[in-house]
């Protein structure tokens, strides 16, 4: 009876402290490498490149849903060509984030075998992101412009390369109304490719 009660409280013990190691070492904090490793990961797989659209709008590219998520008011003003308008906003002050079965339902239909990228205000603006995760937590998966409209609009020279600045002129990538407007083809727009990116 000695030996069982020995062999239990030992059994116990084992499982405790294999528990207890088990917690400790997998939730040690990743190395400085994997975070970062992680970071660029995530920043690759979310954010599309303004300057790699703007090649693939040069090079007529169709592998591509471009979705203006501003209100349908601003987006008939003015949006970047070739985007399509799924209004975040009821105008332009108001937020539309709990029409989610719209918005849902709206993304549902694009083709699954193009890349869909949003974009919304402003580099800082949250829209984007709020709807990406809206969308991911309905299984839709977006990509993240890394600028938004007033940069696209009003910096062009912000994220064109410098040489690009006399060679390019915004209002060739902006459209008025509401339809998404036909990207102009470019010849020979700059020494980065459509599959390399810039």
């Amino acid at each position: 009876m000695e030996t069982t009660k020995i062999l239990v409280l030992a059994l116990i013990t084992g499982i405790l402290a294999g528990s207890i190691s088990g917690y400790f070492f997998s939730n040690q904090e990743d190395s400085e490498e994997e975070m970062i490793k992680e970071f660029y990961l995530q920043q690759n797989a979310v954010y599309a490149s303004p300057h790699s659209l703007r090649l693939k709008m040069d090079k007529g590219s169709e592998d591509y849903v471009l979705v203006d998520l501003r209100s349908a008011e601003e987006y008939e003003k003015e949006h970047i060509i070739g985007a399509i308008s799924i209004p975040a906003y009821k105008d332009k002050k108001t937020s539309a984030y709990d029409d989610v079965d719209r918005i849902v339902g709206e993304f549902s239909k694009l083709s699954k075998d193009k890349e869909v990228i949003v974009y919304c205000y402003s580099t800082p603006c949250m829209s984007g992101r709020k709807i990406g995760k809206l969308l991911a937590e309905n299984d839709i998966y977006v990509k993240h412009l890394g600028i938004g409209w007033n940069e696209w609009r009003y910096f062009w020279n912000l994220w064109n390369h410098e040489y690009e600045w006399n060679e390019t002129d915004v209002l060739d990538y902006v459209s008025i109304g509401k339809e998404p407007g036909i990207p102009k083809i470019k010849e020979n727009t700059g020494v980065c490719t459509v599959e390399g990116g810039c």
